[in-house]
């Protein structure tokens, strides 16, 4: 290189010494200039290469040329190559710069739940009436990856879910602490309930499990059954609705030998699976800790009612039996109570419209006094209950836990109101009282006057439909007044049109004092309409004083336009909420 400096250096002489400089004097320099600056050659080096490839300068400069021509080569090389690392790094920023913007998997589902008007919360995943759609539920399934504690997911009544339930169940490996799945009213299609069946096979905490009114699972409830593992912890199962078969009957007989856990199991609204109730009731002894057995609407025989029977040694544990609205079982008790005394720890009992028989009475009314923590009995619309000469309703008060009696529709006469009344003087928890559809009471209540004065937890008491009068009106308005009935919060006196407008002024004089009072009902029966008398200004007044009140009934009474005013003003005047149901 020092011979090379040399030369430019003499170069640069020579161009001094000369006055007059030939044309390519300035492209020379420039080059020479670039020569001595290697920093600045490096930004044009192919132009220039060009410009001199026709020149012959020696040898000597030739192989210093293209020495330094490579130079400039492999620095054009390296910066291309600094260059591309540069963008590399770039490219690294840009990307944990991406990373850092976009939103984490707690922040997106924060997102998602505000966006559904929902409070987050990982643990509890409640969006029942939401309206989810499609893409709603694709994006919740991208989110449970980010839920690892989620233990309950609620999607009830949202009908769009049906059909891409797959998407959501392929993710719930993800949550392996799911104790609860309810998914009711969600128009399962049969694709669903295959993928809830490969489901169920990885999900091995489930306890609760709700597909209540789906009636596509009819049919194909062994695609569920099947995939779940023996000695699994399923604790609660609820069907309701679901168009099930007899053939579904007999997979659920099989499913039972897997779920030793269970305590709840509710297939209510199912009428053809009375069919198998026969083939069921013998597995029942597999689940010896069931608490609740709802049959409500199942179309049971009485064939059915014996095997349910033989099963009920078994159930010791059973708190709640609902075989309500089994018409075809009446005249069955009589060969089918044998266990139904053992069940000591049975709270609620339901046998509301089973066309109970006279023959059913008799057996009914040595049986049911022995269920000593017995807190509901539910006898209403069967006509018998009334008409029997055998005591049941007398031999209630060996039912001192007793909480709520519904004998509505009983076709109750004079003296088994009387019997109900002795029996209520030794109820002291009654709280729910039901004789609506009895028409004996009307003008009869002062029967129950010992039981109502004793009455001190009674919370709900319907008279709808009993022919009271004015008389029975006074009587309740006096109770009222002296105290009683203090805990009232529902009072149904609808359909009865024989009160007089004097009857439902006085009434209306003394409902004041009834501060817990939530929900009134006065309506007539739907074929009758009738002005409204005075005894609306009363009404309101009293309105006025119940802070508690929510709800009035008032079908079929016409008002005048000056008390519809009154009314509709009521809530704005008063700075009240209640809904008028007129």
């Amino acid at each position: 290189m020092e011979k090379t400096d040399d030369m430019l250096n003499c170069q640069d002489k020579q161009e001094e010494d000369t006055p007059n400089s030939s044309p390519f004097d300035f492209v020379i320099k420039q080059f020479q200039g670039k020569s001595c600056a290697p920093e600045k050659r490096k930004e044009q080096p192919s132009a220039i290469k060009k410009f001199f490839r026709g020149f012959d300068f020696g040898k000597s400069e030739g192989k210093e040329r293209r020495e330094i021509e490579e130079k400039e080569i492999n620095n054009s090389g390296a910066d291309d190559q600094s260059e591309k690392e540069d963008l590399s790094v770039e490219d690294g920023h840009s990307h944990l710069i991406s990373e850092a913007e976009s939103p984490s998997g707690e922040q997106r589902f924060n997102q998602f739940m505000q966006k559904l008007g929902k409070k987050p919360n990982s643990k509890n995943l409640d969006l029942n009436h939401c309206a989810l759609s499609e893409e709603d539920v694709t994006e919740l399934a991208s989110l449970l990856p980010f839920l690892p504690e989620l233990e309950e997911i609620s999607l009830s009544w949202n009908g769009c879910v049906g059909g891409t339930l797959k998407a959501l169940t392929v993710h719930l490996h993800h949550v392996n602490l799911l104790k609860v799945l309810r998914l009711n009213n969600c128009r399962l299609t049969a694709e669903d309930v295959i993928s809830l069946g490969e489901a169920f096979e990885i999900v091995s905490q489930l306890e609760e499990l709700d597909l209540s009114w789906n009636s596509n699972i009819g049919g194909k409830l062994s695609l569920l059954t099947k995939k779940f593992q023996k000695g699994c912890k399923l604790k609660c199962l609820k069907i309701t609705d679901c168009n099930l078969t007899a053939k579904d009957g007999e997979s659920l007989a099989e499913f039972l030998n897997v779920i030793p856990n269970l305590e709840v199991l509710d297939l209510s609204i199912n009428k053809h699976i009375g069919c198998s109730m026969k083939v069921m009731a013998q597995d029942l002894k597999n689940v010896p800790g069931l608490k609740e057995l709802n049959l409500h609407m199942c179309g049971l025989k009485q064939d059915s009612l014996q095997g349910l029977d033989t099963a009920l040694q078994h159930l010791t544990e059973l708190r709640k039996l609902d075989i309500s609205c089994n018409r075809e079982i009446g005249g069955g008790f009589k060969d089918s109570t044998a266990h139904l005394a053992s069940l000591k720890n049975l709270e609620v009992l339901d046998l509301h419209q089973c066309c109970i028989t006279e023959e059913d009475m008799t057996v009914l009314s040595q049986v049911i006094p022995l269920l000593s923590n017995l807190q509901e009995l539910n006898l209403s619309s069967n006509k018998s209950v009334g008409v029997s000469s055998d005591p049941l309703l007398g031999r209630l008060r060996f039912l001192p836990k007793l909480k709520s009696v519904a004998i509505s529709n009983c076709g109750l006469g004079e003296d088994s109101l009387s019997s109900l009344a002795e029996a209520a003087l030794h109820l002291p928890e009654l709280e729910i009282l039901d004789l609506s559809w009895n028409k004996c009471v009307g003008g009869n209540l002062k029967l129950l006057l010992g039981a109502l004065k004793l009455a001190a937890e009674i919370q709900v008491l319907r008279l709808s439909s009993c022919n009271l009068v004015a008389e029975d009106l006074a009587l309740l308005t006096s109770l009222t007044q002296d105290g009683h009935l203090s805990r009232l919060q529902k009072l149904d006196l609808s359909y009865n049109d024989s009160i007089s407008d004097a009857g439902w002024a006085v009434f209306c004089q003394g409902l004041a004092v009834s501060k817990e009072l939530s929900e009134l009902d006065l309506s007539l029966r739907p074929s009758s309409c009738r002005d409204c008398g005075t005894w609306f200004s009363e009404l309101l007044a009293a309105l006025a004083q119940l802070p508690a009140l929510a709800e009035l009934g008032m079908q079929r009474w016409v008002l005048s336009e000056p008390q519809r005013k009154q009314l509709e003003n009521f809530n704005h005047d008063n700075k009240r909420n209640i809904r008028f149901d007129c």
